[in-house]
């Protein structure tokens, strides 16, 4: 036998390379059975007593299967002994273990020369596993002991019961007797393994039975196996094992279920598990209970596993889970929807009555405004003319109460127009901080002294584009609100800063746009408003003032001018600590324009023919008899239709004054258009008490259209009349000017005589005209006196010009867009000393500008050549 098919001990004390023997020729001689077998149940060796046992000759058995070898024969009729030998040695195979049989009765087939005649035997064997090095049952080595003859000496004395039994016969026959019931026992106990592992193999469940310390597999069914990837683990440690489990805590409650004897319940515990291919973990949740096996002495032999994966239920529980919550989340969603589409709607609902109640109250504001616009117009006017007769004092003292009280029914008109977002608005870009510096003084004297003013302005403010009158009116009205708040002492603070106004604040409040604003805000320390109060701010002729202190229409007129101006109002208010509101108007990126105050020209008279279109006859009559008294000829229509007759008759008219709303097919945007159509450069000037959308579109006047507002004063007549007709009339040289060549009589003399040098050094001169016709017309005649001329439009043209430098003269209008022409030439003459300036103006002498720089030369409007030369050698003699 090849030394290769014995396992050898590991028990020797001297490594096996220092014995010279050979282990086949022991087992050859051993007085005992040997036989080796292969996994098949093959005999591959056998020694002599083995031979001599069973009477077999080493070719007889050698190759063969022992079934095949050792058949079973008439004494073992039922092939108990055939099934006694193949249970041990399955039990060797699956168990790799050592497995004995104490008694097993088989027969012999002992050959004659007539037949095989079978002989009856017992026999006591063990069947030893013998393992590769991967651990794999490779032979099986049987020890067998023939024990016929003590059984034959139990059968005799079983049989002469009645005899006496000798000590020796007494003691072999309680031998047998022991071995037989060994045998049955170990019998049972196999057949209870065998049943145990079927029912363990068909369970549903996972099990293994972990034996020692090391927790050694002894027991692991297919489920078990199914679930670590079916390897090979039986007889390993489950360190071993089960490498991929380590640091994931199993093997230390191993341990712990071990040293304690406690059971361990796992309820839906994530493992990570190497799959089949022994590569990839896949990660399993299990139920499973580590249970101890104790010994009758207490000890801990074992741990029996038993459980089941739950992967696929708790995968299932958590995506229904999932579902649930996403069903949730759908429903509150959709609950959100709906409560924000009722609020939505609720919102819309109360602004839709909002709109429909402004427009409402515009109409009927509106309508109202119109009509009391005219009655005051009439008072105005009559009045007006009657102060400029009467001589008493008394009488004056009477119109002057009178005139005081058209003044603030214009006011209470105006503030309904505000609210109702009807007031013709005349925007232009503005520095905040410079206008609540210069009402500095005009709120000290509104408020009083009791009242401490606080101004504070943010350096690098934006321009705003709005109407600076009615930024003025509403930055006063706040500060009387205070005033009245505060009971006439207190603290008022005035603020000017840059705001931005993000999506998220404008999705909490109606009607705003995000983007960048200047905010204005005016903050007082009087006794604040409750909430009920503040609700109503806003509203008209809500006050809280006691009766004749205040119309209620403060609030509601500074609301609709910022609303109509795309702007945002928010007031902040806490009884007893004060109120703080704040503007916020959209910024422009357009330089500030600065236009000078005319209320202090001087009025001026005419002889032109004036076309006034009014359909209320006392209105007209009033209207009539103001322009007359200012020296005017006039003629009147009470409609479009009338109007157009007289333009078509050919009657010279040199402006067209018109109220904008009249009955009628001809309205008066359509009226003006016509009337220029028949007579070229006529002048146009609207008026109104309401202009509704005929000349006004977006809150704002029309680019280029003048409007005179109902009620207006005399003086207030006269000077946008005599502007009007002034720019119509240099409008009407130059036109004739470029449709014809000059006259020699207007050809200056030094250029009549031929050859006459011009000027040793051109006069250089800056002129500054925003209308294109002027300014080309103006240009002409200073060339032609012989000046080098460099055009321009507005006052931020001139600057740059003016910084290239080599101007002696600056020719500038007062009324231009942007930087007045007023502030335009202070800036020049503060940065150019030597500089000397000419005012063009409709409004004749302008004080602002005279004081504004002394010396200047003043032209207006309608000039000629002879007007323009006559400047350009005062202009040149005031140098000299």
């Amino acid at each position: 036998m090849p030394a290769a098919f014995l396992k050898i001990p590991r028990c020797l004390p001297v490594p096996i390379a220092a014995l010279d023997v050979d282990f086949e020729s022991l087992l050859a001689v051993a007085p005992h059975p040997y036989m080796l077998l292969d996994r098949d149940v093959t005999i591959v060796w056998a020694n002599a007593a083995y031979l001599a046992a069973t009477g077999r000759q080493r070719g007889d058995i050698i190759g063969r299967n022992i079934f095949d070898a050792f058949p079973g024969g008439p004494y073992d009729p039922e092939g108990l002994g055939i099934r006694q030998l193949r249970q041990s040695l399955d039990t060797v195979m699956q168990t790799r273990q050592p497995d004995v049989l104490a008694l097993i009765r088989y027969a012999i087939p002992r050959g004659t020369e007539a037949s095989a005649v079978f002989e009856d035997r017992y026999w006591s064997a063990s069947h030893t596993p013998i393992l590769d090095e991967r651990g794999e049952v490779s032979l099986i080595l049987q020890q067998t002991d023939d024990v016929t003859e003590l059984q034959s000496l139990r059968l005799s004395l079983a049989g002469q019961a009645g005899a006496p039994a000798t000590g020796r016969e007494r003691l072999e026959g309680g031998i047998f007797r022991r071995a037989q019931e060994v045998q049955q026992e170990k019998e049972v106990l196999g057949a209870e393994r065998t049943m145990l592992r079927r029912l363990l193999e068909q369970a549903s469940v996972f099990a293994a039975f972990l034996r020692g310390p090391e927790h050694v597999f002894e027991i692991a069914n297919q489920s078990y196996l199914r679930l670590i990837g079916r390897r090979d683990v039986q007889g390993r440690p489950v360190r071993e094992a089960l490498p991929e489990v380590q640091d994931q805590g199993f093997f230390e409650l191993l341990d712990q279920v071990y040293a304690s004897g406690t059971a361990y319940h796992g309820r839906a515990v994530s493992v990570s598990l190497l799959s089949e291919d022994g590569v990839t973990l896949q990660d399993r949740v299990l139920d499973f209970i580590y249970q101890p096996i104790t010994e009758p002495d207490g000890s801990v032999s074992g741990i029996f596993v038993l459980g089941s994966d739950v992967t696929e239920g708790k995968r299932a529980a958590d995506e229904l889970e999932r579902y649930r919550n996403h069903l949730e989340e759908m429903v509150a969603e959709r609950t959100r929807a709906l409560e924000d589409s009722e609020a939505e709607r609720r919102r819309t609902e109360a602004a839709l009555q909002q709109s429909q109640k402004m427009e409402a109250i515009g109409q009927l504001t509106g309508g109202v405004a119109h009509d009391f616009n005219n009655l005051l117009q009439i008072l105005s006017g009559n009045l007006q003319l009657l102060q400029r007769r009467l001589t008493d004092p008394q009488d004056l003292k009477r119109l002057s109460a009178s005139l005081g009280a058209v003044e603030r029914g214009a006011k209470l008109a105006s503030q309904l127009l505000a609210f109702a977002r009807r007031q013709p608005l005349e925007p232009r870009a503005i520095h905040l901080g410079r206008m609540v510096r210069e009402m500095d003084e005009l709120l000290r004297r509104a408020l009083g002294e009791a009242i401490e003013v606080e101004t504070v302005i943010a350096g690098g403010l934006w321009n705003t584009l709005t109407d600076p009158d009615q930024v003025q009116n509403v930055l006063l009205n706040l500060a009387v609100n205070a005033r009245d708040a505060m009971g006439g002492s207190g603290r008022l603070t005035i603020e000017a800063g840059n705001a931005m106004l993000d999506e998220y604040y404008c999705r909490q409040h109606e009607e705003v746009t995000p983007g960048q604003y200047v905010m204005l805000a005016v903050s007082d320390t009087g006794c604040g408003m409750a909430a009920e109060v503040l609700a109503k701010a806003f509203e008209p002729f809500f006050t809280t003032k006691r009766e004749g202190r205040g119309t209620g229409l403060g609030l509601s007129m500074v609301y609709g001018f910022v609303k109509q101006s795309h702007g945002h109002i928010k007031i902040y208010s806490e009884p007893g600590v004060g109120t703080t509101v704040r503007i916020y108007l959209p910024r422009t990126y357009a330089a500030e324009e600065v236009v000078p105050d005319l209320s202090s020209t001087p009025i001026e008279s005419g002889s032109e023919t004036i076309l006034v279109v009014e359909d209320d006859p006392v209105v007209q009559a009033t209207v009539v008899d103001l322009l007359k008294d200012l020296g005017y000829t006039v003629l009147r229509a009470n409609d479009g239709q009338s109007a157009l007759t007289l333009a078509r008759s050919g009657i010279e008219i040199d402006l067209l004054f018109t109220d904008v709303v009249m009955p009628g097919p001809v309205r008066a945007p359509d009226l003006a258009r016509q009337v220029q159509a028949l007579l070229p450069g006529v002048g146009v000037l609207f008026t109104s008490g309401y202009t509704e959308n005929a000349i006004v579109h977006g809150g704002r006047l029309d680019p280029g259209v003048n409007l005179l507002s109902k009620p207006y004063r005399r003086e207030d007549l006269a000077r946008k009349v005599r502007h009007t007709l002034n720019n119509r009339g240099q409008a009407q040289a130059a036109m004739a000017r470029a449709a014809a060549p000059p006259s020699p009589a207007l050809v200056p003399a030094q250029q009549q005589q031929q050859p006459q040098p011009g000027p040793a050094q051109p006069l250089r001169v800056l002129l500054v005209e925003d209308d294109p016709l002027i300014q080309m017309d103006s240009e002409d005649m200073l060339t032609s006196l012989g000046c080098r001329v460099a055009a321009v439009r507005d006052g931020r043209g001139a600057l740059r010009e003016l910084a290239r430098g080599g101007f002696e003269v600056l020719f500038t209008d007062i009324g231009l867009p942007g930087i007045s022409g007023v502030e335009l030439a202070r800036q020049v003459v503060a940065d150019h000393p030597g500089i000397r300036v000419i005012f063009a103006s409709g409004f004749g002498q302008h004080e602002e500008a005279r004081a504004a720089v002394p010396g200047a030369i003043f032209v207006t409007k309608p000039y000629g050549l002879p007007e323009l030369e006559a400047a350009i050698q005062k202009t040149m003699a005031a140098g000299d």
